[in-house]
């Protein structure tokens, strides 16, 4: 809701100054500006990244508006994490064969669908309570895995931002571009066109300067420092995750070991103790 407010005050304050000073909105309106900058943003973003980037970075994109780092959230992880190491504790890593091979059939799982539906991070847990229950892998060398694979996933999630933060700058000089367009096309009628031609001209192509400027600094800008945080706080998750499995894989128990998955998340949303031992009970 807070990026609405703020892409709604960002028009309002351009579009509301303008008029204030005199300024008519529909001067403004000149869509062939809009398809030079876009178009050209858009090939150099596709030129730039992988195919399959494009759908990628527009979800990510789209998902800013509610974004689903939240207390409840980051709750639900925990209460994951502890029930089943909770069920492992009680009844051996072997009683979680079925939650890990196949989770979306997993009582545990199908509990917290908001987690279950990101397939990435389910399969993360999974794989690492595999390895867990193989019992051949000292703590210390689970913990560096973690490290190498969040290293891994750390440069995947934060391309998005990325990708979007390179579009951000470039949207000035794909603004002169079509600025230059635009006294290219003013130059060549002089000979015939009146001052009311020419100025409409020049006026028309200030325009995709402005527009260039305003996209970027306006919006990809913005867009891309979300997205960064967005992507810092899901590495945060799998830091917190990490944390909870390594304790654990050290013998430390299910409370204790959530505990210190606890203790990694960031202080904005992070459950408190008092909270997390009732969730636990409440499991």
């Amino acid at each position: 809701m807070i990026k609405i407010i703020g892409i709604i005050v960002v028009f309002a304050s351009v579009l509301g100054g303008f008029v204030l000073s005199g300024g008519k909105v529909m001067a403004l309106v000149h869509p062939f500006e809009v398809l030079i900058i876009g178009g050209a943003a858009l090939g150099a973003f596709l030129q730039a990244n992988p195919g399959s980037a494009f759908m990628h970075v527009l979800k990510k994109s789209l998902s800013m508006f509610s974004s689903r780092f939240t207390h409840g959230y980051y709750l639900e992880v925990l209460k994951l994490l502890y029930e089943i190491l909770n069920k492992s504790r009680r009844e051996g890593m072997m009683a979680i064969e079925a939650d890990v091979e196949d989770p979306a059939a997993s009582p545990i799982f199908s509990k917290y669908p908001g987690i279950l539906k990101d397939q990435q991070m389910t399969s993360f847990i999974c794989d690492y309570l595999r390895i867990m229950s193989s019992g051949n892998m000292a703590p210390h060398e689970l913990e560096g895995l973690f490290d190498m694979e969040i290293a891994s996933l750390k440069e995947d999630i934060e391309h998005p931002a990325h990708a979007v933060a390179k579009v951000a700058d470039g949207m000035p000089a794909m603004g002169i571009v079509a600025a230059v367009l635009g006294i290219v096309i003013t130059m060549s009628i002089l000979a015939t066109a009146d001052n009311a031609e020419i100025g409409q001209k020049v006026g028309t192509a200030l325009v995709g300067t402005f527009f260039g400027i305003l996209a970027s600094y306006g919006f990809f800008g913005p867009l891309a420092a979300a997205l960064e945080h967005d992507a810092k706080e899901e590495v945060n998750v799998y830091e917190a995750i990490k944390a909870g499995l390594v304790a654990s894989a050290s013998g430390m128990p299910p409370t204790l070991a959530v505990e210190f998955s606890r203790k990694v998340l960031y202080p904005a949303h992070r459950p408190s103790f008092a909270e997390l031992e009732q969730a636990m009970r409440g499991s």
